[in-house]
């Protein structure tokens, strides 16, 4: 497969990268992801073959909180007496790896889920584990996109209403507080920003944050904007997460490598600024989308960012939609 960063963003960071190769197999030559998109019109299909067999990578962080790597996106969990309580659901035929993974972590049942988001990469998994006995807990805007067909244009693809066992049925507007496993758990809604349903979770005594979709560590991020999102709402978001942490702070991003710093998410939101203001200037100066896209102003930022799904065409394309 032509990903040349695999040695620092694992295979599993993102479940888009394993179709790759059968895009470029059944098209006869590599597609630039948009054009895969429209081309393979199961494409999440073929996300959840994949999710199917990917392993679960488990990493320990600290005060009983860990992070599962392998299915959609990283999945948080906090163990204790009150259960288990996991930050996203990966997809669902992850079921078994994932049942293996907590298994692993203690014998207590899962009791609480908390979506970041709406998006199927992380909440595809939410009718199981509610009926394993999980309450699930979101942003009012991801129930709401969860109970209703959703189109997402540059994916090409209607994502149908979840059964009602995956939607949320505790959800609040702008924060919300949770008091579990001797964990101060704070939840708190970005605005609209990678979708218009993104929050962050904090363990306060850990000092650890899941930050969600709004973070792609090392990676170009999608931005969702048929369903809310925008480059200037990533960059909220960014400044948000960055005012809200030290540099002991933990971050979990939604996507790249798991288990990342304040250090690494300045890097990420100087990248989306840069390019932010690269792309406005060819806009402001009446170029095209394509004309845009050629005059390459992500180039100073795609060899570390720009070697996995979202390539820098695509990037660009999407931050062009913005400004």
């Amino acid at each position: 497969m032509p990903f040349s960063r695999e040695r620092s963003v694992s295979r599993r960071s993102f479940c888009l990268c394993c179709v790759g190769g059968a895009l470029y197999t059944a098209t006869g030559g590599w597609l630039t992801p948009r054009e895969a998109f429209a081309e393979a019109r199961g494409l999440v299909s073929l996300i959840k073959d994949s999710a199917a067999v990917s392993p679960i990578d488990t990493h320990k962080l600290r005060n009983n909180v860990s992070v599962l790597e392998g299915s959609g996106g990283n999945i948080a969990v906090l163990t204790g007496s009150d259960g288990k309580v996991l930050i996203d659901a990966g997809i669902g035929v992850s079921r078994p790896q994932i049942t293996k993974a907590l298994a692993a972590l203690g014998a207590d049942p899962v009791t609480h889920l908390v979506n970041t988001h709406w998006h199927f990469d992380h909440a595809d998994g939410n009718e199981w584990l509610h009926s394993a006995g999980a309450k699930i807990i979101a942003q009012q805007n991801t129930r709401k996109r969860l109970s209703e067909i959703q189109r997402v244009e540059d994916w090409d693809y209607n994502f149908l209403p979840l059964p009602s066992g995956g939607i949320p049925s505790e959800v609040f507007a702008s924060e919300h507080k949770l008091k579990l496993n001797g964990s101060s758990i704070a939840l708190k809604y970005y605005g609209p920003a990678h979708t218009d349903s993104d929050i962050s979770v904090t363990f306060a005594e850990a000092n650890i944050v899941h930050v969600g979709d709004t973070f792609w560590n090392g990676i170009y991020p999608f931005i969702d904007y048929s369903t809310g999102g925008s480059i200037d709402g990533m960059i909220a978001a960014s400044d948000a997460n960055l005012a809200a942490t030290t540099d002991e702070t933990i971050i979990i991003p939604g996507h790249g490598k798991p288990v990342s710093n304040k250090a690494e998410l300045k890097e990420f939101r100087d990248m989306l600024v840069a390019i932010r203001e690269n792309v406005a200037k060819l806009k402001q100066q009446g170029r095209s989308r394509d004309e845009a896209v050629a005059a390459k102003p992500t180039a100073a930022f795609d060899a570390k960012w720009g070697q996995f799904v979202i390539d820098p065409g695509f990037f660009t394309r999407l931050v062009y939609e913005g400004v």
